[in-house]
């Protein structure tokens, strides 16, 4: 897996069918541990499960969090998507709007958009400098590391597209009448700011990945490799967490992974 974003391999790919089949193994396994750390299989509750997602415009997270949660029952995973903080909300220290969506015991979340938008769009819209950017880091790291001791499993994924993919996503977008509500006139904008927000991004992500909640970077340019890529990765840093904090993990039926 890459660790910095200029060592992301964008040509990864994956057959329509290839991907289907293993996300398939992949669903029944993520079915397997929720219920496993929801203490619905005879076994008590586990630690919960924090996964963000961030990534460019049109870089596949709705796509990426269907295939995650389509398995699951709905009332065991929460999806968050993040929008700009309401009046209420920027008065307040700009981690608080998260606190009441943090899962419990035994709880899962997706963030659909995160706190890492304070190293990103504020970053690149100036509503801070690099200085603050690098103090709010501090800030996020610290927040991470209290919720992983606290008994939180955090995944963070970026999901990366090239300049010339989004763009052609955009336009598919702007074509399709059932498509055309998911594009903003500030998606075009943030297009033609990519080269600020590749500077934050590589600062946010050197800043920010750290041994208790590492960055997973997807290339995402071939949407079948992404939702495979998430899903099994998901899994394998899930196990491995449960595993360290010796949480008894039922064996897997069968399935090949990307790792």
């Amino acid at each position: 897996m890459a660790r910095r974003i200029d060592e992301i391999d964008l040509s990864r790919s994956l057959t329509n069918e290839e991907s289907e089949r293993r996300i398939s193994v992949a669903q029944r396994r993520l079915v397997q541990l929720r219920l496993t750390t929801a203490g619905l299989l005879e076994n008590p509750r586990g630690p919960g499960l924090l996964v963000v997602f961030e990534g460019f415009d049109a870089a596949g997270k709705g796509g990426a969090i269907r295939r995650l949660t389509q398995g699951l029952d709905p009332r065991h995973v929460q999806v968050r998507p993040i929008g700009v903080p309401t009046e209420e909300e920027a008065r307040h220290h700009f981690l608080w709007r998260f606190q009441p969506s943090i899962p419990g015991e035994g709880q899962m979340t997706v963030f659909d958009r995160s706190w890492y938008g304070r190293l990103l769009v504020e970053r690149v819209e100036g509503a801070i400098d690099r200085k603050a950017a690098r103090q709010s880091a501090n800030e996020i790291v610290e927040f991470e590391r209290s919720l992983v001791n606290d008994g939180t499993t955090i995944v963070k994924f970026w999901l990366h597209i090239s300049d010339a993919e989004q763009l052609a996503r955009f336009e598919s977008r702007a074509s399709d009448p059932l498509k055309q509500w998911k594009l903003t006139p500030d998606d075009w904008r943030n297009r033609e700011r990519r080269a600020a927000y590749l500077d934050a991004l590589s600062d946010m992500v050197d800043w920010t990945d750290h041994p208790r909640a590492h960055w997973d970077l997807i290339p995402a340019e071939n949407k079948h490799y992404a939702r495979v890529a998430v899903l099994e990765t998901l899994i394998e840093r899930w196990t491995h967490d449960l595993n360290v904090r010796g949480v008894p993990v039922p064996p897997a039926h069968g399935g090949d992974y990307l790792h």
